[in-house]
Order: structure tokens, then sequence, then C-alpha cells
């Protein structure tokens, strides 16, 4: 199989959604910022939110609220909440800026700071939780509190996990420790015995994993 061919067909299926992308970052006027989901990740996570319907998502990692709005998008479909998390104060303005630019901003609580620090002091419930924190040295650590926030049924979905098998260049020479992290990530999700989960080739990788029953 060609490969390089069956994503352009796919991704020239998806044209729209791709346009709609690149206006958002457009229209973003921070100049710096976290790296935002590739398109069939962002739909990946709508068709989750519309299957599984949670009423309470948490994202580690907001970035300027790409994948925020998406799944905002998802969501007003049928009515939920998202809680986000970003480190960055600079950051987190932009994004709500655009949370309020797209008519979501009702339906998204942003709340600045480390995110392990304050999901450790979470108490309420989840039943989609969506991690694309920049720190990929979290990933693992934060699997117990996933655990712990998630409700029974509920979906744990994380970004960038295929950093393991990537070759990096020298202008990247920076993410090559977390793919130590990553891989121990991976590891430990595929054989929790809490977790059914698969590992999807899209983006840069992304584990979806259920909390069993």
């Amino acid at each position: 199989m060609d490969y390089k061919k069956v994503n352009a067909y796919i991704e020239g299926l998806y044209t729209k959604k791709k346009q709609f992308q690149k206006q958002y970052l457009q229209d973003t006027e921070l100049e710096e910022y976290g790296q935002v989901i590739d398109d069939d990740v962002a739909r990946m996570l709508q068709v989750l939110i519309l299957s599984a319907r949670p009423q309470r998502v948490l994202e580690i990692g907001t970035s300027v609220g790409y994948s925020t709005v998406m799944m905002a998008n998802a969501i007003k479909q049928y009515g939920g909440k998202i809680t986000t998390i970003e480190l960055d104060e600079e950051t987190a303005r932009q994004a709500r800026i655009n949370f309020e630019r797209q008519g979501v901003d009702e339906l998204i609580e942003i709340i600045v700071g480390d995110a392990r620090t304050i999901v450790a002091g979470m108490r309420q419930k989840f039943d989609f939780i969506f991690q694309d924190v920049g720190e990929k040295s979290l990933y693992v650590k934060m699997i117990d509190d996933y655990l712990a926030l998630l409700n029974t049924g509920g979906i744990l979905a994380a970004e960038d996990v295929l950093f393991p098998v990537f070759d990096f260049n020298d202008d990247d020479s920076y993410l090559k420790p977390m793919q130590k992290s990553l891989d121990m990530f991976n590891k430990k999700i595929s054989e929790c015995s809490q977790f059914e989960s698969t590992l999807l080739p899209i983006g840069d990788g992304l584990i979806v994993a259920v909390k069993k029953y």
C-alpha cells in the first residue's frame, strides 16, 4: 500500500477543515506558541466526543486553543463543559480571545498554572481527558492522576505518542529526551489492566484508552 497516496486521498476529503485550521492560526495574534494538533487528530477528537458524549472534558495543554475549540464545537451539539490547563499566561490570554472569536467561550474554563499541581488537587470526575502538554515527561507521571479522575467508561486520549520512533534532526534535538518518557507512557498504557487502548498513527501519534468497567 502506498501510504503517501492514502494520506493524500484522505486529506483531500477534508480540505474545508484544513482551511479552518489555517484561518484559525492566521487570526491568532500571538507570534510564538506551542504547536497545535494536526487536522486528522482534531477530526478524531470530534468523532470520539460525539460518540461518547462526555459531559465533562479535561484538556492538559491548551496552547492557543485550537484543539479546545474543535472539541467545544462537538460538545455544543449536545451540551457539556471543557476545563483546559495552560502553563503560560500570555498563551492562555490568546486562547481566551480565540474562544470568544469562535463563540465557544461559555463552554470552556481555562486554568493557568502547572498541570501536575492542578490535576493533583482536582476532586471533580471527568468523562474525557485529552493530553497534549508540551512537557512530555508529564505523560507517564500523570497516569495515576488520570485513572483517579476518569469516570468508569471514560476516555483518555494523548497526542505525540509516536515520538519514540521519530528521527529528529539537529533543530529538533530538544525533543529527543522526550522519546524515552513517551515510550514508557505508551508501554504503561498498553499494559495497564484498567485501560483498553489502541495507538493510532495519525498526527504525531494518538493513543486512545477507555477506563474499563
